[in-house]
């Protein structure tokens, strides 16, 4: 009710440009006197000419059906915020003006604190925040409740009082009525140094997370439908940047983290500053599993390696590209006269390979690699297993299967692309006729 006289005598002022519009929930809890009270709000709405919407929830059958687990106070947090939202839409709104105040923060605080948060969670509620394209402001926040009533009795603002406010079943009533009394024995300042804690804790949240942006920008990358780090890069960070650090790269992905999970995200930390094992798998739930694989930490959904079955392309016609999306790369195959003022054979880089065509049986192959692949390796004398060449070369096992490998007709493995040539065809001054193979990205 302050809040609303208050901003109606701000939108007196034209030069505010304020438009008003008044949303109250009835959260179907307390039988008639919520009518009574969403009747009491509509006449004042009336009276002061500002339009009004009334939300009438159904929490009890909600909760049945699709709040099962969750509290009262928090499934009617959810549909009020969900009510607010459609009404700010419904009028093209840019804020929503909640009358929070510094009480109720002090009680925000010490919940959070019984629950272990961190220090994004001591900060309690902010004066100004961003959801759904909408602010939701709190004008009110550093205003005690003892003052609004007097302002309320002064200015003869009329008001209701929720009678649910007086039990201590719900948590919050349970902080604000037994809990911050028993505290304030000891402190008789406690809710302003609450409220205190929570801007200093705000301030430093503030920085912390700019910090880690930064940390994010330059240390995280997209990778196989997930996001990946290379652990060197993030060993020398502070622990409380690496916690943060993954804790941001889980709110990117469509896992839902919530305080509690601070165990999954020490088990990632410490598994990844630690030296062995080199590599792990967590499964994290909400269908997302963490990797390492070496250097590397990379976050993906479960179902990510299933959905790269094995493939087998065919190539017999020169020029040729084949695609390979996954990895945004293509291999383009060449086939031309060679230039023996150049010595073809020591073009065997890691994205580009030369063979001796008239060596090679036709059609070349582009495949996924199969149990039991075996190369005859350039420098080697003798055969070497694929798996131990990618274990070698610290290839990530989930990586192992997208990494294409070129074949001729007869099977015979030719060139991993980007890892290591064969000795097959190699080009010699007697090379009438070459195969080039290069392995691009697709913006190249």
């Amino acid at each position: 009710m302050a809040l609303l006289h208050i901003l109606n005598e701000l939108a007196q002022e034209k030069a505010m440009d304020l438009k008003l519009v008044c949303a109250h929930v009835n959260h179907g809890l307390r039988g008639s006197e919520s009518d009574e009270e969403a009747k009491f709000v509509s006449d004042l709405s009336s009276k002061l000419a500002i339009p009004f919407e009334l939300g009438n929830l159904d929490i009890p059958t909600y909760m049945k059906e699709k709040g099962k687990g969750k509290g009262t106070e928090l499934a009617s947090r959810e549909k009020r915020y969900e009510f607010l939202h459609h009404v700010a839409e419904k009028y093209g709104a840019r804020s929503i003006a909640l009358a929070h105040h510094a009480d109720d923060q002090a009680e925000t605080v010490i919940m959070r604190l019984l629950r272990g948060s961190g220090p994004t969670g001591l900060a309690g509620m902010k004066m100004m925040r961003r959801e759904k394209n909408v602010e939701l402001i709190r004008p009110l926040l550093r205003i005690y409740k003892t003052e609004l009533v007097r302002a309320c009795q002064t200015a003869n603002i009329p008001y209701v009082i929720d009678s649910s406010n007086l039990m201590n079943k719900y948590d919050r009533n349970a902080v604000r009525l037994d809990v911050l009394p028993f505290l304030g024995q000891y402190n008789g300042q406690l809710v302003a140094s609450l409220n205190r804690l929570a801007e200093i804790m705000g301030d430093e949240d503030d920085y912390m997370q700019r910090e880690v942006a930064e940390a994010y920008a330059k240390l995280v990358s997209p990778l196989g439908g997930g996001l990946t780090f290379n652990i060197q890069q993030f060993i020398p960070l502070h622990a409380a940047l690496q916690r943060r650090l993954i804790k941001l790269i889980l709110d990117y992905l469509p896992f839902n983290t919530e305080e509690s999970d601070f165990v999954k995200i020490e088990a990632i930390r410490k598994g990844a500053v630690q030296n062995r094992p080199t590599t792990w798998s967590l499964d994290l739930g909400g269908g997302l599993c963490c990797l390492r694989e070496y250097d590397i930490i990379r976050f993906i959904p479960n179902a990510a390696e299933s959905d790269l079955s094995g493939y087998n392309y065919a190539v017999d016609q020169f020029p040729s590209e084949v695609s390979i999306p996954w990895a945004g790369r293509r291999l383009r195959f060449m086939q031309s006269e060679p230039d023996h003022t150049i010595d073809q054979s020591y073009r065997v880089g890691k994205d580009e390979a030369v063979f001796d065509a008239d060596e090679l049986a036709f059609p070349l192959t582009v495949r996924s690699r199969l149990p039991g692949d075996i190369m005859r390796v350039l420098g080697l004398d003798g055969s070497k297993k694929v798996k131990d060449i990618f274990i070698d070369e610290k290839i990530p096992p989930s990586l192992r299967s997208q990494i294409p490998i070129v074949t001729d007709a007869g099977g015979c493995i030719l060139w991993i692309p980007g890892i290591r040539r064969s000795s097959v065809a190699m080009v010699t001054q007697h090379t009438t006729s070459i195969m080039r193979i290069a392995l691009d990205r697709d913006n190249e």
